[in-house]
């Protein structure tokens, strides 16, 4: 999905908070847009200093800022001539061009490497979930393939990204812009009407034309006004705006039937739009690993998340009850996830983060595995793995080639290893990064929002910001 540096790479819902931590579709809120506010403002020294801190940073968690050069030309190769390639690819591939087709992500997102399909029939929903074929350009002969490996993921810092793939590939071939034609890797989901369980589930290579770039905000629009369509899209509007609907009804019903089963769900306050695009993305994830775990039976990068001990849990649910205004409905002590969920949808919102904190700190570390056995815990998932955002993680990237050659890298152990390494380097990083932002003066929020300008007086603006931040540090 199109990401933000708040994204968690098991679900938004799952993210890693901490005290006076806001998620992003709230700091956007509060702090605004680049369009409408502009960004934030400093001075050449200030933004030495941040230079320094990142490279201080880079060093400590061995991440590498530049691509060598050699890798740049090969992915300017592999860019070329983007429409002559996949015209002779359709013989090979699903044609799903003329399927109503769109993506959907924050205002500032970075990469659009995932698109939405659905259909309402008679006795199933079928949901389609398109992803860029980078599999296609980067495979284990590239030098980019040598990188993906090293990086592990993409690195998002407040107004700085460190790819784990050069740029241009999420700039060209493997962003779903509208009306352009590109590969794709799509996930068919059949779903029962009634308890949405997978009937069927077909993995294929396709070309795909998007028919429209959402923002959170024009799809929340196109819910709540669907007569105002023309407004938002030149092409398709009505019938984009009904598909809008529909994937939003599905959406929260699987929403609502993973909480029934006992997911544990830490941001109660989710839009629709944001909610669309996580449970499509979650369930696509899920089918992919279920079909490689019990119809292929083959190893993957499994995404393996181990439950806290009683005594932790137990540790957790007294700290969140002893909070002022805050209590646990006495009929969910028993499942400690559902014992969450069921505090936060009523606990004040003063609260919120401390109940999440309280959660956070009990939670051991996520890793991937080949073998999936032991499940995801917080998702209450028994087999989950990772394939919808193949441009920025190295396990969706592995996966997506496991899926399509049905072949095993002989170092997938190794792969998992490295994969889980690198994205606990890139959290701290990030952590880290942001606490200096605060140490000197600006608001993490505000900078990753709207981005920085270099100026030589900057205004009263940011002063003020620069002020408001200082205040929050000090609380």
């Amino acid at each position: 999905m199109g990401v933000t540096a708040q994204s968690h790479p098991d679900s938004p819902n799952y993210a890693l908070f901490v005290p006076g931590d806001m998620t992003t579709d709230d700091a956007q809120a509060a702090a605004g847009t680049a369009e409408g506010q502009g960004p934030v403002q400093i001075d050449e020294e200030m933004a030495r200093h941040l230079e320094n801190k990142r490279e201080e940073l880079f060093e400590k968690f061995g991440i590498p800022d530049e691509f060598p050069p050699e890798v740049l030309e090969e992915a300017k190769e592999r860019t070329q001539d983007v429409q002559a390639e996949i015209e002779d690819e359709v013989d090979e591939r699903e044609d799903l061009r003329e399927m109503t087709t769109w993506t959907t992500d924050p205002i500032d997102a970075q990469d659009f490497d995932d698109a939405i399909s659905i259909e309402e029939r008679e006795d199933e929903i079928v949901l389609w979930v398109h992803i860029a074929d980078v599999t296609h350009y980067v495979n284990p002969d590239t030098e980019m393939w040598d990188q993906a490996v090293e990086r592990g993921n993409t690195v998002y810092l407040p107004a700085y990204t460190v790819h784990m793939l050069p740029p241009v590939l999420a700039e060209t071939v493997c962003s779903l812009v509208p009306n352009e034609d590109r590969l794709a890797h799509t996930v068919e989901m059949h779903l029962d009407k009634e308890n949405l369980g997978y009937e069927e589930i077909n993995i294929y290579k396709s070309v795909i034309r998007s028919d429209a770039r959402l923002t959170y905000t024009e799809a929340e629009r196109l819910l709540d006004e669907p007569e105002t369509a023309e407004d938002v899209l030149e092409d398709q509007s009505v019938d984009l705006a009904e598909k809008t609907e529909r994937v939003w009804e599905l959406a929260d019903r699987m929403h609502e039937q993973r909480k029934e089963e006992g997911s544990l769900v830490l941001n109660p306050a989710r839009d629709r739009a944001h909610t669309i695009i996580e449970e499509c993305m979650l369930k696509a994830n899920k089918a992919v690993t279920h079909e490689l775990m019990w119809s292929r039976g083959v190893e993957a990068m499994y995404r393996v998340h181990p439950q806290p001990s009683p005594d932790e849990w137990d540790e957790a649910l007294v700290e969140i009850q002893e909070l002022d205004g805050v209590s646990i409905p006495g009929d969910a002590w028993d499942d400690p996830r559902k014992a969450v969920n069921a505090t936060l949808e009523q606990a004040p919102g003063r609260q919120l983060d401390k109940i999440q904190w309280a959660v956070m700190k009990v939670m051991p570390r996520a890793k991937y595995m080949n073998d999936p056995f032991g499940g995801h815990h917080a998702l209450n998932f028994e087999i989950y793995g990772h394939f919808t955002s193949p441009i920025r993680r190295l396990s969706d990237l592995i996966n997506h080639w496991i899926v399509y050659t049905n072949d095993v890298p002989e170092d997938l152990i190794a792969l998992c290893d490295r994969a889980s390494d690198r994205q606990k380097d890139a959290e701290q990083c990030e952590r880290e990064y942001k606490d200096f932002l605060q140490e000197v003066g600006l608001d993490p929020s505000a900078v990753n929002n709207r981005g920085i300008e270099v100026v030589e007086n900057p205004d009263d603006e940011d002063e003020a910001d620069a002020d408001a931040a200082d205040a929050t540090a000090e609380e």
